[in-house]
């Protein structure tokens, strides 16, 4: 088949670090390798870090919070091109603008569902149900107009499913470069650099620090865990750092506990690498690609259980309910010796391999490609203006 040229519509990339930003990383690095072009269409952002090829920013206004996030101005500049083909990664403005280039083009419409929208109803300034039900609707609406619709987990194909959602549904996580984190070290020196001497047990937490990502429970659970020995370390920066540092303050944990902030990627392999377990609370991810990089690290895991995160680590890492005492117990097994299989944690890393299911995104796309084109000329209905 000959080389596509793959519009990626996304709201958020670098200089944000998140998941979404490394998946879309990831998918334009096995693309490339593959022969094809992608074009990453993207707001235009203050200190724009565009370290590839072929980046588009899309004219951006600030929003009314305080966020790092940016409004899309609905215009798609001519830098873009013809595209094969449109993969977009949020149903926001930059997720219309994808999906009408994809409609005038006539070309197939992916859609890659990140992101539980009615769980982030906490920024936004009105009602919280009314809040959830609009984000619903958005997500239903825009998921239906789409060709196919990409999931990371089977959990999250179900939700869509109760959502609503009639469209083709694909599952298909988003990937790492396995190799690179698998080659992460031990290093008693950065261990240093984070207070961590050679005799402390260091539990490990990496992430968006979101209100959403449950951190509150990961504080309350170390204040709980009965080991003198322990110190816990929180990389990433976000909105609710300051209300954590005071919890972690108020939980008297203050003095064993660090805020890295956030860390380039080529940075966290060694990271995780130095640490004794990797600690995730997170429910609200609809993957949490830090756990697979913990894995490919060789890094034990203890994560609260729910349906996505039990689809990523199987029986991989320890999983346990979503209170303190439950965690810090589970925490307390792993620093305790009771390690979950390392070889087992090195398969399923194995399995997300950004150069394989890259490969299986490419080949959804030239199966789309080949399809009739069925929902193509479907009209747009809600955000049309867009």
């Amino acid at each position: 088949m000959s080389a596509l040229r793959v519009g990626l519509f996304t709201e958020c990339y670098r200089p944000i670090q998140n998941g979404i930003v490394a998946s879309i990383d990831a998918l334009a690095g096995t693309l490339r390798a593959e022969g094809h072009t992608p074009i990453v269409v993207t707001p235009w952002m203050p200190a724009n870090r565009d370290a590839g090829p072929n980046v588009v920013r899309v004219p951006s206004l600030p929003l009314p919070t305080r966020t790092a996030y940016r409004l899309t101005v609905p215009y798609l500049p001519r830098a873009v091109g013809e595209l094969s083909l449109v993969h977009v990664h949020s149903p926001f403005v930059t997720g219309w603008l994808g999906m009408r280039a994809a409609r005038r083009a006539g070309v197939p419409l992916v859609f890659t569902y990140h992101t539980q929208l009615e769980a982030y109803a906490h920024y936004i300034p009105f009602e919280r149900r009314a809040t959830r039900d609009a984000a619903t609707l958005l997500t239903r609406t825009f998921a239906n107009l789409a060709d196919v619709v990409v999931v990371p987990t089977l959990a999250m194909e179900r939700r869509l499913r109760d959502l609503g959602v009639d469209a083709q549904i694909a599952v298909v996580p988003s990937g790492i470069d396995r190799a690179t984190f698998s080659r992460g070290q031990r290093s008693r020196a950065l261990r240093a650099t984070l207070g961590i001497d050679a005799q402390a047990r260091l539990v490990l937490c990496v992430g968006r620090l979101g209100r959403e990502k449950n951190l509150g429970l990961a504080l309350r659970a170390f204040a709980r865990l009965d080991d003198p020995r322990a110190r816990l370390v929180v990389v990433g920066g976000g909105e609710h750092r300051a209300a954590l540092e005071r919890l972690a303050a108020a939980l008297q944990i203050g003095s064993r506990t660090t805020f890295v902030g956030e860390l380039a990627r080529a940075e966290l392999p060694d990271v995780y690498a130095s640490a004794d377990v990797f600690l995730f609370t997170s429910t609200s991810d609809t993957q949490g690609l830090v756990l697979v990089e913990a894995l490919a690290a060789g890094l034990a895991v203890v994560a609260v259980d729910s349906p996505q995160t039990r689809d990523v680590i199987a029986d991989a890492g320890v999983l346990c309910d979503g209170e303190p005492g439950a965690v810090a117990a589970a925490l307390a097994t792993v620093l305790g010796g009771r390690r979950p299989d390392r070889a087992r944690g090195a398969v399923i890393a194995a399995s997300f391999d950004s150069g394989v299911l890259g490969a299986r995104m490419i080949a959804l796309y030239e199966a789309l490609r080949e399809s009739a084109p069925s929902r193509r000329q479907k009209p747009l209905a809600v955000g049309a203006g867009h």
